[in-house]
Order: C-alpha cells, then structure tokens, then sequence
C-alpha cells in the first residue's frame, strides 16, 4: 500500500513538474509580425486601396493589441505612378513612407524612373533602409545595401532584397546605366549562406514577381534555394489570397495600389527556432473600422494642396471616355491609345507613332480633362523620339510587340497611321498578316520616321530601336498630349454615322478617313464583320 502511494506521488511530482516545464516554454514562446505591400505605384489616399493612413493604422493597432511592434515591409514600385510622385520625383511618397513607419524596401524597375542617381538621393531621405542584394555597380560593388537585420523581442529577423534583372529594360535603360542585375537565384543562396549565423529568421524582399513568362520569379528562387524562410513579393500584381508554399519557404504577394496589405505571423519557440508562419491578407473593408493615422493623413493632404493648382487646370471638356485600363492597353488598341499616338504624329511630322500599351497608367472620364489627369495617365515623365526605320524594322517591331498576345503586355504596340491585321494562332514572331502605312502597304525596304518615346528608343520593353538612326528629340510626351487637345478641343467630340445597305467596316473607314481598328474598338464591337444597316456607329473627329 505504501508502495502504491509512494508511486502515486511521483507520477504526480512528474505531471505538476511536466506542466511547470510547458507553461515556462509556452511563457516564453515569441511572435514576429510582419506588414507588407508592393506593387502600390504612389496610391497614396483611400480612393481605390486602402491608403497609407490606414497602413499606419494598422501597425497602431497591432502594436497596441499584441504588445509587440510590426516590421513594415515593401516590395517595390512604390515611389513612381501619380502626380503627387512624380511632381515630386518621389521624394512626396518617402516622407509620407516615413511617416508611416516603414522598416524596409526593396526598389522595383518603377523606382528607377527618376534615374539610379535619384534613387540614392531618396534613400539619404528614407528613415527605412532600401535594400537590394543583386544590383552591382561597374567596380562590382552592390548599389545598395544587400540586407539588414531587425530585432524583436531578442530575435533577430534578416532581411535582404531581390530586384528584378527585368529592371534593365523595365524602365528606361538610361536609368540604369552602368548597372548590372545579378542571377537572383545565386544571390539568394549567397544571402543564406551569410546571414545563417547572423539571424533567426531570414526573409527575402523580392521584386521578381510570380508571372510565369518571367524568366526568374520568386517561386524558382524558393524551389532552388534552401533555407529561406519567407518571400515577401513584388512586381507581378498578384494577389494571393492564400500563401504560396514552396518546400519550406512561404511567398505572399497583396496584389496592387493597397487594395489589399499582408499581415505575417512568424511563431518561435523559447529558442528562437521558427515553429510556424501564418500569412493572410486585409482588404480595404477588412480595416474599415481601424483609425487612419492622423500625421499620414495630414502629410497626404498637404501634398495634394500645394500641387492642386497646377494639376486642376482645366485643359478641355470631353464627352467620351477614354479608355486607359491596364488590361486593355496590354492586349489591343483603346481610344485613349489612338489619341496618344496621334498628338505624337503632330508634334513630331512622323510617319508614324508606336508607343507601349505598358506606359498608360489610367483613363479618362467625361467631363473635364485637367493637367493632372493626363500626367496620371503618363506619369513616367517620358518625351518623345523620332527614329528612321525601315518598314522590315517596323514589322520586327510590331511581331515583337505582338509575341505574348493573349497575354497581357506593357510592351503592347499601340500605334498611329498604322493599321495591322494578325494570327494569333501562329507562332510568335510570325504572326502578322499585312501591315498599312498610312493606307498604303508597307515598304519593307522603304525608310519611315517613326516617333516613339524614350523609353522605347533606349531598348524598353525589349523593343530593337537603341541602334537605329536618331533623328530628333521632342517635348515630353505629356505636354504633347496636353498641347494637341488644347489645340484640338474638337477631337474630343464624336459624330454618328447610320449604317448603310451594303456597308462594311472598311468601307466606312475608308469614308470618314479612319481605319477600320479604330473603329470597331471605339464602338466595342466584337466581330467587326457584324455590322447591321441603320444602326449607328460613333466616329471619331479626330
């Protein structure tokens, strides 16, 4: 008897002794929260996202509730793409970074388009490191920093970046002159090897992206590259409403313009080692009831005020929409595109425009037209370039730009004085069917002036213009915009033209002096060989 209470005793001892033991662990078991965006392109206010304001919101409120303070993390692409960037050359979009409290970036190709030299000048303003482990200099040396090591909470949380190698020919290549993009892949296993003994948890800021006709995305790097912990990603647009699991390592991505920001959990036990990462997304109505921070609030707000009197200028009044939506600039021609390449043909006397889908960032509506909306729908500050071509140019052009249709392409040719019919169902690179210049065949011997813009001249988009003959340089291509509707408020208008027995598309391009494209695209017409006598077809004046 005494033997069995001896025994009942210990295995009480062990129990109350095992449960002192986990609760000690438990106690002392550690949480890491991570905020992230990209892809935000100065999106500064609620007006379609969620906004800073309500980003610094956020990381108030998590702090508050959790006792622990958020790291704020971007991927990329956020100091470029509206007004109040670019009338500011993105330093408007560091300080109000600032005061958001944001811990680290990783630059995309957008952030170059002030130029690699403007760039560093915004890092110097940023109270957050921009870092970026695969951009080297001429002498070898790395642009930026390559990584940074944040501590919370005794544990230490590294992180370096991966800017695209797209980058070279994702903004103008002027803007990288003298730089080189090193392969990704090999960076990140050299990033591990050298922050493995410096850190607990290792996080990759990656502007890479997950599009599959990228040659290197952030799903290969994670496949090839052990020990990595987490992927916070950038560069594709995608919104990945669940995490991405690849072997060990999670990827998350919020999509764009903070329509979405991501919030991660890392779980560590009393050793600091990773016991779980969970990863989810808040929506603009999921932090509906979350207070936007007053000072980004204010910051956004001062910004708008001191430029509103130059973007508010009314420059014309339009009846239409021009229509600048990113999916369809990527994939066909859009009115808005058409009247964009025909200020380019005047300002310049060209034979021709061309222009890639990728650099018109927004539409127009009815209504008045103001200076600011067209530096929103051109915000890259590019001016315009003749350059003499052949027609056998032209076509290489045109197949290139057409090479990943259906999909969406920045590099999309969106042109004027040319009309083009193509197969899709052929291989790229042989897809063209016939091609007009100005209503006459083209001349594949014949030399044309071709206005273009800088960005395209210089390489951009993988266009093959940087060794052709320049032959002028002009405005910016904004202004030309700006000066053609000024001088042309007509073009804004549209006639009604009643079909006729007997007509077709054609014919009727041929009359009103437009081509049939333009029109079947401003009409929204999905067969253009469909077209019924008496009903009516808007035509454009210009």
């Amino acid at each position: 008897m005494k033997r069995v209470k001896l025994l009942s005793l210990i295995m009480v001892f062990i129990l109350v002794f095992s449960m002192a033991a986990f609760a000690s662990e438990a106690s002392t078991s550690k949480t890491v929260y991570i905020i992230h965006t990209n892809d935000v392109h100065s999106r500064v206010t609620d007006s379609a996202g969620m906004g800073y304001a309500k980003v610094a919101g956020l990381a108030a409120s998590i702090k508050t509730e959790k006792g622990t303070e958020p790291i704020l993390v971007d991927a990329g692409d956020a100091l470029h793409g509206q007004t109040i960037a670019t009338l500011e050359q993105g330093e408007s979009i560091v300080n109000i970074m600032n005061k958001v409290g944001y811990h680290v970036m990783t630059p995309g190709n957008h952030d170059f388009n002030y130029g690699k030299d403007r760039l560093m000048e915004l890092k110097e303003k940023a109270t957050f490191e921009i870092i970026s482990a695969n951009i080297k200099r001429e002498d070898g040396t790395t642009l930026l920093a390559p990584w940074t090591i944040i501590e919370r909470d005794g544990v230490k949380i590294a992180f370096f970046g991966l800017s695209t190698p797209e980058t070279a020919y994702k903004t103008n290549p002027k803007n990288v002159t003298g730089l080189t993009f090193d392969d990704p892949v090999k960076t990140a296993e050299n990033m591990v090897k050298e922050l493995s003994g410096k850190a607990d948890v290792i996080v990759c800021v990656s502007h890479l992206g997950l599009d599959e006709s990228s040659e290197i995305t952030s799903k290969l790097v994670a496949e090839r590259v052990e020990g990595i912990d987490l992927i916070i990603d950038g560069h594709s647009h995608t919104q990945l409403t669940e995490p991405l699991k690849v072997g060990n390592t999670l990827i998350v991505q919020t999509g764009e313009y903070l329509n979405n920001v991501g919030l991660v959990e890392i779980n560590l036990d009393s050793k600091n080692a990773v016991t779980g990462i969970k990863a989810e997304l808040k929506s603009k109505e999921q932090v509906a009831d979350i207070s936007a921070d007053e000072g980004v609030t204010a910051a956004i707000e001062s910004y708008n005020e001191s430029q509103k009197a130059i973007l508010d200028e009314v420059i014309a009044i339009s009846d239409i929409h021009f229509d600048g939506e990113r999916q369809n600039v990527r994939t066909g021609p859009t009115n808005l595109a058409c009247l964009i390449t025909t200020a380019m043909v005047e300002a310049t006397g060209a034979d021709l425009a061309i222009t890639n889908g990728g650099g018109i960032r927004a539409s127009i509506e009815p209504g008045e037209i103001t200076r600011g909306d067209i530096v929103t729908v051109l915000p890259f500050g590019n001016y315009i370039v003749t350059k003499k071509m052949k027609g056998s140019d032209i076509l290489a052009a045109l197949e290139h730009g057409l090479s990943q249709y259906p999909n969406p392409n920045g590099g999309h040719p969106q042109v004027a004085n040319v009309e083009y019919f193509f197969d899709a169902t052929k291989p790229a690179g042989q897809r063209l069917v016939y091609v007009k210049i100005k209503g006459e065949k083209l001349d594949p011997a014949k030399e044309y002036i071709v206005a273009t813009n800088d960005f395209m001249a210089a390489g951009g988009d993988g266009y093959p213009f940087q060794d052709l003959p320049l032959v002028n340089e002009f405005q910016a291509l904004d202004e030309a915009v700006i000066e053609y509707i000024t001088n042309h408020p007509e073009k804004l208008k549209y006639t009604t033209y009643v079909i006729q027995p007997g007509d077709a598309l054609w014919k009727i391009a041929k009359k009103t002096g437009h081509f049939w494209l333009e029109i079947a695209n401003i009409n929204n017409l999905e067969n253009p060989d469909l077209i019924y006598a008496g009903d009516k077809l808007l035509i454009p004046a210009w």
